[in-house]
């Protein structure tokens, strides 16, 4: 018995010491292997050191203590950790590990100055970071060379895709800012509650945080100024790291014509900015759908390496390169939606209000709008191109530099329209208000830089107004408001060189008008931005047939009225004057043209019974020449009525 019990307790010794020397060895292990991990980064010139490193064998803990990272290059970047617990250590093969639970204490990362932030400046700091089911590479991948913002954030993102990782959580973060003399003023973030889902090799089911508060100081000159912005259940959904990873890797800068998704969605709100000098803004919510880019277009290195070194400001060439740079930016951006609601701006002055501002399909609309001097249901611009206005907007780089008639056409290569919609106007010299129910202009068909297609329609209330001379009449007749209703459009048609203008105007209460000009041999050279072309292309230019419709609804009876007030004689006797002054002069019409006496005729009846309908049509009798036309309207309007073939009718 007692040779077991000598034999139990030999074998216990040196078991434990079997197990203290593996212990040991495993301790040493991982010490080499963060060791190592450091040596990558003293390599590449820079400091990296840390303080006790252990690793428990029964739990597979490994802690690390007092971590401190600085680069050697010209972005002075730094990383401190007070210590990292990773619990569950396993080595997954010889380049990658894993732990079920990862956890940072007193994490501050630092940034001073780089080539294109020049003394700028940054301090992160994380007092806890957790992560659960991690798994990644042991050691870092290819560090970059380079001290490029660029060259980190493809760094940064080639580790990401390499990372699996269950979740995230950072319960506060705390940012000190300080812009440097690029940009004055300094400030404070602070982050809430940051989660994150599913990592999985770049890719992010959802991200989630609560609350973002950011206090800047602003210096202005003789009048300084503090910004409070603070920003509540920020939400992403579907983020894809790859998607940006492409579009920042060079050799798929040229040839990459693919659309990535980076983000499904990214909702946000309330967000609340106020200012020490009374302006306060609230939004809502906010919410981006489907951003993508595009490598060969989305290329912000490019605009990085444009960046001025100092604040010398760019030369005109400069700007201009640096806008079209951002033009193809916004080219290889693609967001199926944005939606912002419920927008407010207070200031000492007032409060305006917008319900929403949407953005789908190159249109971007206003909604909603509600301000001290006008109110409005809807505000839009259609086909809104960003990357145009800044090609556009590069055209005007140079102050010294005349603007072109092209130049300023560039405007409608910017959006194709706009449209307004329950918009309120005040008159001027009275309270009252006149109410654009609805107005769109649209245009298009682009030669060169000048539209040859556009298309108006305008619905207007108007109110009559006692201080406008001109509505004394409609006053008189008991008209305390028009509708008017207006459709015009006009296109040209290059197959068979023609141009047409038809056009409706409906004043309620009033009259309907419809007119229709056609013209012929109207060749793309009149829409050119040289003057002296245009005209001398608009000389060949033949009128073509002019067709004039009139609906009576209460119009000629309101001239009766007034005629009869101006010659204080009955309406009866005013109609008769009237209907005597037009046989008069189409006497003298007449004489040049027997088809005007028909016209005569019908305006006449037009006239003597109200309610009616009167229709003209005039046909050229040959090819009259457009600018020949207008000399004779001008100087002989008889002769040039001559030019054609009248057709005219009434009816009810």
């Amino acid at each position: 018995m007692r040779r077991i019990l000598i034999g139990l307790v030999a074998l216990a010794l040196l078991a434990g010491g079997g197990w203290l020397g593996f212990n040991l060895y495993v301790q040493h292990r991982a010490t080499a292997e963060v060791e190592a991990a450091f040596d990558q980064i003293r390599s590449r010139g820079g400091k990296a050191g840390h303080g006790k490193v252990a690793f428990d064998l029964m739990t597979r803990t490994l802690t690390v203590e007092d971590i401190a990272i600085e680069s050697g290059q010209q972005l002075q970047t730094s990383v401190k950790i007070a210590g990292i617990k990773a619990v569950g250590v396993r080595q997954l093969d010889e380049m990658r590990f894993s732990a079920d639970s990862i956890e940072l204490a007193g994490t501050e990362f630092a940034f001073d100055g780089a080539a294109e932030q020049a003394n700028r400046k940054a301090i992160y700091k994380a007092p806890q970071i957790t992560v659960r089911d991690y798994s990644g590479a042991i050691r870092i991948q290819g560090i970059p060379a380079s001290d490029s913002l660029i060259d980190l954030y493809r760094f940064a993102l080639t580790q990401f895709t390499s990372v699996t990782a269950s979740s995230l959580a950072v319960p506060t973060v705390a940012v000190t800012v300080n812009p440097g003399s690029s940009a004055p003023g300094n400030g404070d973030i602070s982050y809430t509650g940051l989660a994150i889902e599913n990592i999985n090799r770049g890719k992010i089911d959802a991200t989630k945080l609560d609350r973002a508060a950011f206090t800047f100081n602003v210096q202005q000159p003789g009048r300084p100024d503090k910004l409070t912005f603070e920003l509540s259940n920020v939400k992403t959904i579907d983020f894809d790291a790859t998607a940006l990873a492409a579009a920042l890797d060079p050799q798929k800068a040229n040839d990459d014509d693919s659309y990535y998704r980076v983000y499904r969605q990214i909702s946000a709100g309330p967000y609340v900015l106020t200012s020490a000098q009374g302006l306060r803004a609230q939004i809502d919510r906010i919410s981006i759908d489907d951003i993508a880019v595009q490598p060969s277009k989305f290329r912000p290195a490019e605009i990085m390496a444009l960046l001025p070194k100092d604040q010398t400001p760019p030369t005109p060439a400069q700007a201009r390169e640096m806008l079209e740079k951002l033009a193809e930016i916004y080219e290889g951006m693609r967001i199926g939606k944005v939606e912002v609601g419920n927008l407010s701006i207070g200031t000492p002055q007032g409060t305006a209000r917008l319900n929403a501002i949407r953005y789908a399909q190159g249109e971007f609309a206003l909604e909603g709008l509600d301000m001290p001097a006008t109110n409005a249901e809807r505000l839009a611009f259609k086909s809104f191109s960003v990357a145009n206005l800044m090609r556009w907007a590069a055209q005007f780089s140079d102050p010294g530099q005349r603007s072109a008639p092209d130049q300023l056409l560039g405007l409608f290569r910017v959006l194709e329209g706009v449209e307004i919609k329950g918009m309120l106007a005040p008159y001027p010299r009275s309270k009252k208000v006149a109410t654009i129910d609805e107005f769109s202009l649209n245009w298009g068909q682009l030669v060169g830089s000048v539209p040859s297609k556009a298309h108006v329609v305008a619905k207007i209330i108007a109110p009559t107004d006692s201080t406008e001379p001109d509505h004394m009449p409609l006053i008189a007749a008991g008209i305390d408001k028009l509708a008017i209703d207006l459709d015009l459009s006009a296109a040209w048609t290059e197959s068979d060189s023609t141009f047409a203008a038809p056009a409706t105007l409906d004043i309620g209460n009033l009259v309907r008008a419809q007119l229709r000009v056609a013209l012929g041999n109207v060749s793309r050279g009149v829409f050119s931005v040289d003057p002296a072309q245009a005209i001398e292309q608009a000389e060949q230019i033949e009128a073509g047939p002019i067709e004039l419709s009139l609906r009576d609804n209460g119009a000629v009876d309101l001239v009766v009225a007034q005629f009869a007030r101006m010659q204080n004689v009955s309406r009866d006797a005013a109609r008769r004057a009237i209907i005597d002054m037009i046989g008069a002069t189409g006497e003298q019409v007449a004489s040049a043209n027997p088809d005007a006496a028909v016209a005569v005729d019908a305006i006449a009846r037009f006239v003597e019974t109200p309610g009616q309908t009167l229709a003209i049509k005039l046909t050229p009798l040959g090819k009259i020449a457009g600018t020949e036309l207008i000399d004779l309207l001008d100087s002989e309007p008889i002769v040039a009525l001559a030019q054609f073939r009248i057709e005219a009718s009434t009816g009810l």
